[in-house]
């Protein structure tokens, strides 16, 4: 136990030096592919951002992965990303890869089994609701689960402003 608190000046140099080696590549290849490798526009960015994570970590930490190798690891799962972001343009790879928005209340009405099988629980809505800054549920023309996760509560104070059908278009109702 006492070796956790251990780390000899080789290797604690090793670390920093590819720590730089790793942040200065992934800043080159982030530059390269363009700012959707960050982005959370589908369930499948965020694996990748997660798998970037993960890649950058076992690179810096680990004695058996070199610099080199870690690099590759990146580029390869950026080429990935970038691969798939573009084949979405099709409509089967985009069903393969994109979850569906899903309509968890329209108007004032809260939809009880699309909450169920968002696994949200009605708590959570209010809690968006009112991170929305809504005040009166007639205020809420629609609440959706997004495909990334998130939830976006569209509202309005002028009860008289209809939804344009295109901003739920593609939502699961």
């Amino acid at each position: 136990m006492s070796e956790w608190f251990l780390a000899s000046p080789k290797e604690l140099l090793a670390i920093a030096l590819t720590s730089i080696g790793i942040y200065i590549s992934l800043i080159l290849i982030t530059r390269i592919s363009g700012k959707r490798s960050f982005s959370k526009m589908s369930s499948f960015d965020f694996a990748i951002t997660v798998a970037i994570g993960s890649i950058l970590a076992t690179a810096i930490l680990s004695k058996s992965v070199s610099l080199i190798q870690g690099v590759v690891g990146l580029v390869v799962v950026y080429a990935i990303q970038m691969t798939v972001a573009y084949l979405r343009r099709f409509a089967i790879i985009a069903q393969i890869v994109d979850n569906k928005p899903l309509l968890l209340m329209k108007k004032e009405t809260i939809l009880h089994e699309n909450l169920k099988k968002a696994k949200i629980t009605e708590s959570d809505l209010k809690a968006k609701l009112r991170e929305a800054n809504v005040t009166q549920l007639a205020q809420v023309k629609a609440v959706v689960f997004e495909s990334t996760g998130d939830i976006s509560v569209l509202h309005a104070q002028d009860k008289s402003l209809k939804l344009e059908d295109y901003l739920l278009d593609g939502v699961q109702v």
